[in-house]
């Protein structure tokens, strides 16, 4: 899994590539949480985005969660193929996919 970060004053996005599963979440846990101050939107780009996990959801609603308390996050360019798990597992109703 590739990150790449930019900030622009209060939004920050996060292009995320490749595998997101149990073996690279932490990695993209670490890479973000803790370092949200100042942050009103935080963005996912997951246009190249080959496969995600429940270890990989997981992460994306606990930081859902973070943002809730400090404004907003979204979910950019999610690949087709993963809208329907998305809508199966619930996520799509909690979290806004543009």
């Amino acid at each position: 899994m590739d990150i790449v970060k930019t900030r622009k004053d209060v939004t920050m996005t996060l292009a995320v590539s490749g595998r997101l599963d149990s073996q690279t979440s932490p990695q993209l846990e670490g890479e973000i949480v803790g370092k949200l101050d100042g942050v009103a939107h935080l963005i996912f780009d997951l246009s190249k985005l080959e496969f995600i996990s429940s270890s990989g959801l997981r992460v994306l609603l606990m930081l859902q969660k973070i943002m809730d308390k400090q404004g907003s996050m979204a979910i950019r360019n999610l690949p087709e193929e993963f809208r329907e798990y998305f809508d199966e597992t619930g996520f799509s109703r909690v979290m806004r996919i543009e």
